[in-house]
């Protein structure tokens, strides 16, 4: 910065407070983007954070569907493999009628077996 002054050395208060002045004004700007830089950095921390749960959201999501459908899949299985043991000892038990009524008698017999055996050894 070059100060001019005139001979009687009046130039040189005009000088300073051109110079003042431009400080002064210059200084709410560096503030401003001082201050603004932080809050900048913040919300584009904000939105970035909201992405990312945004797409964790989604994918959670995403799982809970697979999951629920795989479910849905093997309950499926299930009942149609208890249906066709069903359709199986059905079928057994009108071909093989004495047969199937000997293996009752004889399951239960062992099932009695079993509790009376439980009961006595509490005792």
């Amino acid at each position: 910065m070059t100060l001019s002054h005139t001979e009687d050395g009046s130039g040189f208060p005009d000088a300073v407070a051109r110079s003042a002045d431009r400080v002064i004004q210059s200084t709410p700007r560096g503030a401003n983007e001082t201050f603004d830089s932080p809050s900048r950095t913040a919300e584009d921390a904000r939105r970035a954070a909201g992405s990312m749960l945004d797409a964790a959201g989604d994918r959670v999501a995403s799982l809970s569907d697979r999951g629920a459908e795989a479910i849905r899949g093997t309950t499926h299985a299930a009942r149609e493999r208890a249906q066709h043991a069903s359709d199986a000892t059905l079928g057994y038990i009108r071909h093989e009628p004495l047969k199937a009524l000997l293996i009752a008698a004889a399951t239960g017999a062992v099932v009695m077996t079993l509790i009376s055996l439980m009961r006595n050894s509490r005792h």
